[in-house]
């Protein structure tokens, strides 16, 4: 494609963008997860146990993951204080559950890992690049 600087160009692009998204979540389910130390350790947190029982990754039902990094000034949101601006999110990551469990049993970090609510939770660390 050559490149071509006019907005109506790129609008045009963007529609076609829009319309893929609209169409791949159409009467899907979607899991959306904020992570909160990804800006500082590069890596998402995946639970798949928590109080001794299978959660998370483990017994979801939906089709797709959306994992989002929050910023550093978005740990705020941490606290439910205030609904996320563009400061709060450095980017998010839109992936089928499937390839998901995947790559967390095969590009992990590290695995076991305590985490979520007074560390009652276990989970996979895992690359944010990893997940690309």
């Amino acid at each position: 494609m050559e490149y071509n600087n006019d907005f109506k160009y790129d609008l045009i692009l963007g529609q076609m963008g829009e319309r893929f998204i609209g169409k791949l979540l159409t009467d899907q389910t979607l899991e959306v997860k904020f992570d909160f130390e990804c800006y500082r350790t590069g890596n998402f947190y995946i639970e798949y146990s928590s109080r001794g029982k299978p959660s998370g990754i483990a017994t979801t039902t939906a089709k797709y993951w959306s994992l989002i990094a929050a910023s550093e000034h978005g740990r705020r949101l941490k606290d439910g204080l205030d609904s996320p601006t563009s400061e709060d999110i450095l980017f998010s990551i839109l992936i089928e559950t499937e390839r998901l469990k995947d790559l967390c049993r095969n590009k992990y970090e590290r695995m076991d890992v305590r985490g979520g609510d007074s560390d009652t939770s276990i989970g996979v660390l895992i690359k944010a690049k990893n997940l690309l």
